[in-house]
């Protein structure tokens, strides 16, 4: 009888593919001085750290939840609104309004945490955007992974 390969991929490897599907999607990573659990308790909760480390969004608002399954409302300082379906798992979110996509993943490394934050946008004619997309990205998601470093950190 033949048996297949299996293939065990991370919750940020799986993060990156997922981004490899969006044109212009963007991961970033780091690695912080804090155990997973420490990370994670930041990075997951949404309604009250979010907002913090993510420079754009005032207010998340979760309004559903049944399982690792979410519904939020987010508001920018934009005034933009959008509606959020979340994964909400240990080490993985991921989390999709019309337009937008985020994501977050993290992995234990020792006494240390890997953690990958995604940022993307889904619409019509994003493709010819895809660079313009990609080059936003690049620049605002080192910011977002200093002010989550920065909370972990005041939380300790």
């Amino acid at each position: 009888m033949m048996t297949w390969p299996v293939a065990e991929v991370d919750a940020i490897r799986r993060l990156r593919v997922l981004a490899a599907a969006v044109p212009g999607a963007v991961v970033a990573e780091a690695t912080y001085d804090a155990p997973f659990a420490q990370v994670w308790a930041v990075a997951a909760d949404l309604e009250h750290e979010l907002p913090v480390y993510l420079p754009d969004v005032r207010t998340l608002r979760i309004t559903r939840r049944e399982g690792d399954r979410l519904e939020a409302y987010a508001r920018g300082y934009a005034g933009m609104r959008a509606r959020f379906d979340i994964v909400l798992r240990p080490g993985w979110c991921v989390m999709r309004s019309r337009f937008l996509l985020g994501g977050m993943a993290a992995v234990p490394d020792g006494e240390r945490t890997r953690f990958a934050f995604l940022s993307g946008v889904h619409f019509p004619g994003q493709r010819a955007l895809a660079p313009g997309l990609t080059r936003l990205g690049r620049i605002a998601s080192p910011h977002v992974l200093n002010r989550l470093a920065e909370q972990v950190r005041l939380r300790s």
